[in-house]
């Protein structure tokens, strides 16, 4: 890492200790967090304060998207995949499919039937919490029955692990989520029954005795420990908390080690390290910028483990690591929608590299664990970065297909497409739409990422308030001050559009502070109270606005959209406007196609038209002069597609007949040869928002004229 990027990462990461004070030296001090969740001593306090769920409501284009997940695989995966989901189920007592892909696929359930108070879908949900809490064995165990042999193999099933502490993870997260719902009170009994059987089992059998995926994510136990001990403020659990710590894999750690350029062992080496106790010679050669040594999923779940345990030991070092992973991820394997190449293990920069789904699913939920503890703003603009743009082009628009991979760059979707070693594994399924293409864990792991989203765009505050720092169509209702009850109705089209409106709905007038992001990508953004421009400061990309209010009073956030371009692998450049990257518009051609192998029907698609351009380094210079931008009619509806894309942009390109294509993946020309002339300019091209396209170019050769 080079000296200016270290001490931009010391700073901001030594700055982080500052951002709560900051945030409190803002408020009137009036407190009220007790109404919801706080953090007890001596963990430390939280910012920002996590909402019942369904007290936030979708509104317009996220409430169709929620809508279309119910009628697609997420509210209908039972009937879809019954081999793994029916009543064979190991978490339903049945013999069949016992590890993570049934809980998976709850963990996205659950928060989509609360948040749309669906009575079908909550009806789908009840079963599996009610067979979890019957079924705790007297010791405290929880999950499906372990069999007394290993049980015969079953294609497509994973039947055995049965003790695995991975899995019992993710219905830890569930039963989290279902106590936020209902208060049902059995989930803190069992909770508490099952965290005094870890405490007691796992200094014999640790948390990778059966797999090593429970080290490696092992931040998602500390975090509902952490959780049930800010209701309960059982003792115990703290011992446990440090019991989980010692036998997590030590992300801190290897985010903190220097820059490691060794050729990686093989590309299977994050599966043959050794387990806990760990091997310090091979932690230590360990880092985020080598390739293929660390696993992408892990990895994505791994970025929330230093700042959950911040909040109990306090060490500034895991604030510094943090900041530091997210920057190496960024320059050593980062593409423009937020994300980073990994098709399974961590794969460079190069735009063809896939991105699986469950990395984005997992890293948007560590993300929103992240902001609600250090209040940084930086992972709330990261967090929307890959909402706005990687999330919504990995499903189809009825969310009954979705990629295993997807990439930055790609220009023709089909079997034959292969970028490195994991698509050989997978029959050339991975970056193709189906249900099972790829690997299936991704059909499982995909629903949590849209509800986790809209259940965090709202936030009660430390200090009696409200806060807004993500921003959509939405509605919540929340206690803001001496238990005053407080109803905003947002309206937006954001991230299309460069306003916000907010309304406020209060039966009494009070006092209380509205907190509000301000992006980093913005310049001069203008905050109006009922038509007054707001003259107060800015702090760390949070404006906060503590005033007494009254019923009916209207905010509106204007935050102006920078067209701006970034540099990426070899040299190509990426287009972006607030918080949306843009992409060529390429229209395709669907192709259904079954080989009953056991991949089940998937989708390939091929450019229907021209794609094989570049970009002028002269417009790039003077992006406002050379590019148009449209604001397209919309209605406020489903926008994640060509046709409906709600804004788009128009400039001049370059015909870059030096494309190449390789086992159907477009490699970039050499930056070494790039001049043209006027002959290969074209007037116009139409890039979209990269979450409107299938087939797309983000990252764009630079030409000299």
């Amino acid at each position: 890492m080079n000296k200016v990027l270290i001490t931009s990462v010391l700073c901001v990461g030594l700055l982080m200790n500052t951002v709560m004070a900051v945030a409190q030296g803002q408020s009137n001090k009036k407190k009220n967090s007790s109404l919801y969740l706080q953090n007890r001593i001596p963990l430390t306090e939280k910012p920002y304060l996590e909402l019942p769920l369904g007290n936030i409501q979708p509104k317009g284009w996220i409430k169709d998207q929620l809508l279309r997940m119910k009628t697609g695989l997420t509210g209908n995966l039972d009937e879809i995949y019954p081999e793994v989901m029916g009543a064979r189920n190991g978490w339903l007592g049945g013999d069949g499919d016992g590890w993570e892909r049934g809980p998976y696929w709850i963990d996205g359930l659950l928060p989509l039937a609360y948040i749309l108070d669906d009575k079908e879908l909550k009806a789908k949900v009840q079963p599996w919490i009610e067979w979890t809490l019957a079924n705790q064995q007297a010791n405290g165990y929880l999950g499906p029955i372990p069999f007394d042999a290993d049980p015969a193999y079953e294609p497509g099933l994973q039947r055995g692990m049965r003790k695995d502490w991975w899995p019992k993870m993710v219905m830890l997260k569930i039963m989290q989520q279902y106590y936020n719902a209902t208060n049902d009170p059995r989930i803190i009994a069992a909770l508490t029954k099952y965290f005094k059987y870890q405490l007691e089992e796992l200094p014999n059998s640790p948390l990778d005795k059966w797999t090593f995926w429970a080290n490696r994510r092992g931040g998602d136990n500390l975090q509902v420990v952490y959780w049930l001990y800010n209701i309960t403020g059982d003792k115990f659990l703290l011992d446990l908390g440090e019991l989980l710590t010692e036998q997590t894999f030590p992300w801190s750690q290897v985010f903190l080690n220097e820059e490691n350029h060794q050729d990686p062992k093989s590309p299977w080496y994050f599966y043959q390290m050794k387990r806990y106790p760990f091997d310090q010679e091979e932690i230590a050669s360990l880092t985020v910028s080598k390739i293929g040594g660390i696993h992408t999923v892990n990895l994505a779940q791994g970025l929330k483990q230093p700042i959950i345990q911040y909040q109990y030991d306090k060490d500034a070092n895991h604030l510094k690591a943090l900041k530091e992973a997210m920057a190496d991820l960024k320059k050593y394997h980062g593409q423009p929608q937020g994300m980073y190449g990994g098709d399974e293990p961590l794969h460079g920069n190069k735009p063809t590299q896939g991105i699986e789904f469950c990395s984005i699913s997992e890293g948007m939920f560590s993300l929103e664990s992240i902001l609600q503890i250090t209040g940084d703003m930086h992972y709330a603009d990261q967090l929307e970065k890959i909402a706005y743009n990687a999330l919504p082009t990995q499903a189809s628009d009825d969310f009954m297909n979705r990629q295993y991979f997807q990439a930055a760059n790609q220009i023709k979707l089909t079997d034959q497409l292969q970028t490195s070693f994991e698509t050989n594994h997978h029959r050339g399924t991975d970056f193709v739409f189906g249900i099972l293409s790829g690997y299936p864990c991704c059909t499982s792991n995909m629903h949590q990422a849209w509800p986790k989203f809209v259940q965090n765009l709202w936030y009660a505050t430390h200090d009696g308030g409200v806060a807004a720092l993500l921003y959509a169509p939405s509605e919540v209702e929340l206690k803001v001050a001496d238990d005053v009850d407080l109803r905003i109705i947002e309206e937006t089209g954001y991230p299309f559009r460069d306003q916000v409106h907010f309304t406020m709905g209060l039966g009494q007038t009070a006092s209380f502070p509205f907190h509000l992001r301000i992006p980093d990508w913005t310049e001069e953004a203008v905050i109006t109270i009922n038509g007054e421009v707001w003259a107060g400061e800015v702090h760390q990309q949070v404006a906060i606005i503590d005033r007494t209010w009254k019923n009916g009073d209207k905010v509106t956030l204007t935050l102006p959209m920078q067209l701006k371009h970034s540099q990426w692998y070899s040299f190509s450049a990426a287009i972006e406007r607030g918080p949306l990257v843009y992409a060529l518009k390429i229209k395709e051609k669907q192709v259904a196609k079954d080989r009953n192998d056991g991949y089940g029907e998937f989708y390939e698609y091929i450019p229907a038209e021209e794609w094989k351009y570049g970009l002028l380094g002269s417009d790039l210079a003077d992006l406002d002069k050379f590019v148009e931008v449209s604001e397209n009619e919309w209605n406020g509806e489903y926008p994640w597609n060509l046709e409906n894309s709600p804004i788009s942009l128009k400039m001049r390109g370059v015909r870059a007949v030096d494309w190449t294509l390789e086992n159907d993946a477009p490699n970039l020309p050499g930056f070494w040869s790039k001049s043209v002339g006027e002959e290969d300019i074209v007037d116009e091209i139409t890039l979209v928002p990269y979450g409107c396209t299938t087939l797309r170019i983000t990252e764009f050769p630079v030409y000299a004229k």
